[in-house]
């Protein structure tokens, strides 16, 4: 039988879900993307624009590691929604101990790579020149903090599957609050520049472990016992399975970087690694409610699939679908407005300033049409169908995003790189599109639904 928390999303209008769960994933996204926003402007203002880019550099590396656990509670988050939909609970429990100990494995394997081979790495991200010791020390102290980060991922999207949409805000709340207040102390109190900045966030990954691990022992549902933390090779490829969707994306994201900030350093140098770290902030802070809808959207979505509530799953994607496209025009209106004095919040650099109005209006101008790309991908990962879901997130910054970003700089110079994003944005959207109202009309007309 589904824990009453859980049941609500099979058995409240489908709206007042919505706002319930998008409300506080929205709000936890926009404190963790504010944290980092005011991180970054810290950093900028009392450190200096390369000190911007150095840690744009180190990103990608600890980002990747942290999003397993973000996989491992993604991939195990559709399984749990599913389970207590369905009414098995003991399939949860089992799901959530397998889902600790793969957490655990892969983020410290990753990280004592991540450590022995930083040499390596930090230039191949673009940690090149004077921003490689800048760059080194963030690394070297954030990488310590990225098992946590990982549990903390992993463990936020299990809160959300459990329906409890509330505390997953507080976990996101409390480290950006901490990481702010730190930032001030180690950073400008204590003149700690890089250093300060680098366990000002590690430390902050530790306060969101903290209040998960509280959470889980005073407020979960999903008691475990021991047994349960033993890997189950079932449970195991099924989390596996789905969570490589994430884990693709931010894989492909990590290499985006990579590639973005080498060509940015050929064609401009230091300057534009520094544009690129602000647009990249900026992304995550100005699409907080598209990316909070996403999240809100993903257990609701499971539990009603789960529960064969067919017209519930039609009627969310729909509503779900014209909320994310409102939401995400405004954010593009907004951005297109203020994009001069956004630029000025970060640096006092004149280059910086001077040449980022005009790339932060490129890379947002297909942000209307992003939800659709969003639901779509996280439609098939809430349901269970691994294989599409992957293809349709890769299709994003993968399929053509890549293409692009090559082959556009040989006829606009740098502006080819800019480019490549919105145009990369349509094609995806026009293909997760397709292959999202086919999906729906397949299910639509069926007489039973897919488990």
């Amino acid at each position: 039988m589904a824990t009453q928390k859980a049941a609500q999303l099979g058995q409240l209008p489908i709206g007042k879900l919505l706002l319930q769960q998008s409300v506080p994933a929205s709000i936890g996204i926009l404190a963790m993307s504010i944290n980092i926003l005011v991180d970054t402007i810290f950093v900028g203002q009392w450190i200096g624009a390369d000190a911007i880019a150095a840690i744009n550099v180190v990103l990608p590396v600890s980002f990747f590691i942290g999003a397993l656990g973000m996989a491992i509670g993604i991939g195990g988050g559709s399984i749990i929604s599913r389970a207590l939909g369905k009414g098995n609970a003991e399939k949860a429990r089992e799901t959530f101990g397998n889902q600790l100990t793969l957490t655990l494995l892969l983020c410290l394997s990753f990280v004592l790579g991540g450590l022995y081979f930083s040499d390596s790495l930090i230039p191949l991200f673009g940690g090149q020149g004077r921003l490689f010791s800048l760059a080194k020390t963030y690394y070297v102290i954030v990488l310590y903090g990225v098992p946590v980060l990982g549990f903390c991922m992993m463990g936020n999207n299990v809160v959300r599957a459990e329906g409890k949409p509330k505390y997953s805000m507080y976990a996101m709340l409390l480290p950006s609050i901490s990481n702010l207040l730190m930032d001030v102390i180690f950073i400008k109190g204590m003149g700690w520049g890089m250093t300060g900045a680098a366990w000002a966030t590690t430390l902050s990954y530790g306060v969101c472990a903290s209040y998960l691990l509280y959470f889980f022992i005073r407020h979960s549902e999903l008691k475990i016992h021991w047994e349960q933390l033993l890997l189950k090779p079932v449970i195991v490829k099924e989390i596996g399975s789905l969570g490589m969707v994430t884990l693709a994306r931010q894989a492909v994201v990590s290499l985006v970087v990579l590639i973005v900030n080498n060509l940015l350093f050929d064609y401009g140098g230091e300057a534009q690694l520094a544009v690129y770290a602000i647009i990249s902030r900026m992304l995550m802070f100005a699409l907080f409610p598209v990316l909070g809808i996403t999240q809100g959207f993903l257990p609701i979505a499971g539990f009603n699939y789960g529960a064969h509530n067919k017209e519930r799953v039609i009627a969310l994607i729909r509503l779900t679908l014209i909320v994310v496209t409102v939401m995400a025009s405004l954010v593009f209106g907004l951005i297109f407005i203020f994009a001069a004095p956004i630029a000025q919040l970060f640096t006092n650099d004149s280059e910086v300033i001077t040449q980022t109005p005009y790339a932060l209006r490129w890379v947002f101008a297909a942000t209307p049409i992003l939800g659709i790309q969003l639901i779509g991908a996280a439609y098939f990962q809430a349901i269970g169908k691994a294989i599409p879901a992957l293809l349709l997130t890769l299709t994003r910054q993968g399929f053509f995003f890549l293409p692009l970003v090559f082959i556009l700089p040989s006829y606009f110079g740098i502006d080819g790189i800019w480019m490549a994003f919105p145009i990369g944005e349509a094609l995806a959207t026009i293909i997760t599109a397709f292959f999202l109202f086919r999906e729906l009309k397949k299910y639509r007309n069926s007489e039973v639904p897919e488990a």
